[in-house]
């Protein structure tokens, strides 16, 4: 994947502390209380607990979609009722409960965010989710808001008995020394984030793997290249059910599924990410999947239904 020397100063600079980000078939049975920051969903033998981090609120500006007119913009935000002068951001993580083991997908801010985002422990509470029993952790990618919740400011690891699954192409391109001495300070953050998180993590806890490869039984991986050079997406399947975990492949479901072609800020590889992104949501669409991403809303978890051009992402109720 090339990533351009002028994506890599916008995401050095701003993804220290996830800032651009911030501002950035039937189930068995279905357990809904979005109230407290979470939903649950049987799939199969597996659950599902869609869990909210926070939200982060940022202005609506003609940058955010690269390629469409602001009006356009806003346009479609008032179809979906939502305010037209700014974006309210979701930050949803997920936990898989399959054969007795526990995997957390993405990992929010912990105590790194900005205010109104750390609140993941207390919904993993609230739904009855000890987050001491995190067997694993699943990266979709390394951008600060998904990887700033395995260690806290002090340097203590947040969770220091489970494996972290990280995705090899992002740990090339996050952890090359070469590649972040070759900017100039200024657009060094992200770079300098991956280390405050990974450095001196122990060791035995790291497992890289390839997009495309299987974590566990029941659990997959998918390559979603495009919004950063290793993004990757997650499927869980048991028996005929499944749910896939799509990170950031599209941001907010109103903009970005509705209009696959619209390409956010925060791609780094913008037409990559919408050839990847048109793909995607296809093959989910087909396959009747269930679908959760990381700035969807809570429930966070619903379908895709094909809608003109794009799609719409119809949340479970």
């Amino acid at each position: 994947m090339q990533i351009s020397r002028r994506h890599c100063l916008l995401w050095g600079a701003g993804l220290a502390s996830g800032s651009l980000l911030g501002a950035c078939a039937t189930p068995s049975s279905t357990k809904t209380v979005s109230s407290m920051g979470f939903f649950q969903q049987q799939l199969g033998k597996a659950r599902i607990t869609a869990l909210s981090d926070g939200i982060g609120r940022r202005p609506l500006d003609a940058g955010f979609v690269k390629n469409a007119p602001l009006a356009q913009v806003q346009a479609a935000l008032a179809a979906a009722n939502l305010p037209t002068t700014h974006i309210d951001v979701p930050y949803t993580c997920f936990v898989v409960e399959l054969d007795g083991k526990r995997y957390l997908l993405d990992t929010g801010f912990a105590d790194n965010g900005a205010a109104g985002t750390g609140h993941l422990h207390q919904h993993m509470r609230a739904a009855g989710i000890d987050p001491a029993n995190i067997d694993a952790v699943i990266i979709s990618h390394m951008h600060g808001d998904h990887i700033n919740g395995l260690r806290r400011k002090d340097g203590s690891l947040v969770y220091p008995k489970a494996k972290v699954h990280i995705p090899q192409d992002e740990a090339a391109f996050w952890l090359d020394d070469a590649r972040m001495l070759a900017l100039p300070e200024s657009g060094r953050g992200g770079f300098q984030n991956a280390r405050r998180v990974f450095k001196g993590y122990p060791r035995e806890l790291i497992q890289l793997f390839k997009s495309g490869e299987d974590i566990a039984p029941g659990i997959s991986t998918l390559a979603a290249f495009g919004h950063s050079p290793g993004h990757t997406a997650i499927r869980v399947q048991s028996g005929s059910e499944r749910f896939t975990f799509i990170g950031d492949a599209a941001h907010l479901p109103v903009l970005f599924v509705k209009n696959p072609d619209w390409q956010v800020q925060f791609d780094m590889n913008p037409e990559q990410a919408r050839i990847t992104r048109h793909a995607l949501l296809a093959r989910l669409a087909a396959d009747k999947d269930w679908v959760g991403g990381y700035h969807f809303p809570l429930p966070a978890i619903g379908q895709l239904q094909k809608s003109g051009a794009g799609y719409e992402w119809v949340p479970r109720k």
